[in-house]
């Protein structure tokens, strides 16, 4: 099997290679080789015994997504994306990447399809970002589509697009929308989500964090390690299951910001909790306000996808992944 990761060089991608290659296999099949591609050369994951392809492009350039997918991979990981806070900031650069670059991707795989027969599997990552407010008290598979941010439109977009393309039977197509990944590695981004982690993240290592929201925000959460089992699950699942609404709602952990803090302290206790500096931000508070809270991700739950069960949980994840298993 030939896999092929497109957003190779962030956190997820990162996270998904090494998954691949510590395991070998994907839904029990060998996986041979694995082709890693983003703007910047992504660094190969250590042990993998296949091929190891590493490219860097644009792909809001037509011309590399055709190039890209001339290897003709079984099953392609869409995580190619620049964030909500710099595509909010950065209009036109956020419809270049995001959009167009997932129809450049597209279509090269529709032009190669047109040559040899081929159809991979293409799991595209998608936004809860797609869902805009006034939202119930939780969110179900048939909420409407009504996003409040550039980003969240840019994957609403692409959502159609992937199930049309699956329809005309161009490739095989299935959108996971990933609740925010929290505790994300690494330094901070320009995610408007980015404070979620920072405030767990920093205080962790003993830096402090700013917090630019009230303590009663509420969000939607996954652990790194529940997102790699998504994708996954998603590229082996059987899409006659799925049907054609291919598109899911990911289960994740509703919290609010005072309850993640009160995980830190049962976790790390007051003196990380004292690291985090409250400094309140409009443009991030505006941006927040409009994201959902709470999901019923009933589907995905009965195909087979399982959420974190806590944000201790997830707090102790990042300890044993990040930092070694302790604190220091």
């Amino acid at each position: 099997m030939h896999v092929m990761i497109v957003g190779a060089a962030g956190m997820v991608g990162r996270k998904l290679a090494e998954n691949i290659a510590r395991e070998g296999t994907l839904g029990g099949k060998p996986v041979e080789q694995l082709t890693l591609l983003d703007v910047v050369a992504a660094e190969g994951p250590v042990g993998f015994r296949g091929t190891v392809v590493i490219k860097s492009g644009n792909i809001a350039q037509q011309e590399t997504a055709r190039e890209w997918l001339s290897s003709r991979p079984d099953v392609i990981f869409h995580l190619a994306a620049i964030v909500s806070g710099e595509a909010e900031l950065e209009f036109e650069k956020g419809y270049a990447i995001n959009l167009d670059g997932t129809r450049h991707l597209f279509d090269a795989i529709l032009e190669q399809a047109q040559q040899t027969p081929h159809r991979p599997r293409v799991v595209f990552t998608s936004s809860i970002a797609v869902f805009g407010a006034p939202f119930p008290d939780k969110i179900n598979d048939e909420y409407l589509l009504t996003p409040r941010t550039s980003y969240g439109t840019q994957k609403a977009i692409g959502e159609l697009l992937l199930a049309d393309y699956s329809r005309k039977g161009f490739l095989d197509g299935i959108g996971v929308r990933l609740p925010t990944v929290c505790i994300r590695p690494g330094r901070p981004n320009k995610a408007a989500s980015g404070f979620f982690s920072n405030i767990l993240r920093e205080p962790l290592v003993g830096r402090e964090a700013v917090l630019p929201v009230n303590d009663d925000v509420r969000h939607w959460h996954v652990s790194p390690r529940r997102a790699i089992d998504f994708l996954t699950h998603a590229a082996t699942i059987d899409l006659q299951a799925v049907g054609h609404r291919c598109i899911l709602n990911m289960p994740g952990l509703s919290a609010t910001v005072g309850e993640q803090i009160e995980a830190l302290r049962r976790v790390a206790g007051d003196k990380a909790v004292n690291l985090i500096r409250r400094e309140p931000d409009p443009l991030i508070e505006e941006i927040v306000a409009g994201w959902p809270r709470d999901f019923d991700a009933r589907r995905a739950l009965e195909l087979g996808f399982v959420a974190d069960g806590s944000f201790d949980e997830i707090i102790r994840n990042h300890i044993e992944d990040e930092l070694g298993g302790t604190l220091t």
